[in-house]
């Protein structure tokens, strides 16, 4: 049965901003962080810019992150400031983003997918909807589809995209209203039998 270390335990009970504080002294602290928010943050990077792109873009975020860490002063929550460097890594890289919406609008096959199967019911709606909402979200601008993706793929709550964007809620509440009603007229209804 394996141990852990009791520096480990340590970081593991205490808080991000805590963390971010330690790693000023001992750099080794910051790779807690890398644990917590590295899979969710490369998941959504991956789904919006493609497997090339994900391990270089989550790299960046965190190393951007480690050498901006004294700078963190604790008055967001150290997650909204880490998705505010990934969106704008992401919004750095829109170009490759539109192409891959077009291109999966055009063949109907997703880039972002690795060939690993997902539920069923899950792949069949995508396969029908997929080519359609590639080129509805590809026909969003930047700022549109930036809000509504952090909602929609990273799970986000408006006020932890307001934080990670840097905008106003209402603001963020704003184009993700925008970017749904331009969704809304291109992708069909769905339609509930039950």
């Amino acid at each position: 049965m394996a141990t852990v270390s009791p520096a480990r335990d340590e970081r593991d009970r205490r808080d991000d901003a805590g963390i971010v504080a330690a790693s000023l002294d001992d750099p080794e602290a910051f790779g807690e962080l890398f644990r917590r928010h590295g899979p969710r943050i490369h998941a959504y990077v991956r789904r919006r810019l493609g497997p090339v792109l994900a391990d270089d873009v989550v790299s960046e975020t965190f190393a951007i992150a480690f050498r901006q860490r004294a700078r963190f002063d604790g008055r967001a929550a150290f997650g909204a400031w880490l998705w505010g460097i990934a969106s704008n890594l992401i919004a750095r890289h829109h170009r490759q983003e539109t192409r891959m919406y077009r291109a999966f609008a055009r063949t109907g096959v997703d880039p972002a997918e690795d060939g690993v199967a997902e539920r069923a019911a899950e792949r069949a709606t995508a396969a029908a909807l997929g080519p359609r909402m590639a080129k509805a979200l590809a026909s969003l601008t930047v700022k549109e589809r930036g809000p509504l993706l952090l909602l929609a793929w990273g799970e986000m709550s408006y006020p932890e995209i307001a934080a990670a964007l840097d905008l106003p809620l209402g603001t963020v509440k704003a184009r993700i209203h925008r970017a749904r009603k331009k969704l809304r007229k291109v992708l069909p209804e769905e339609k509930n039998d039950g």
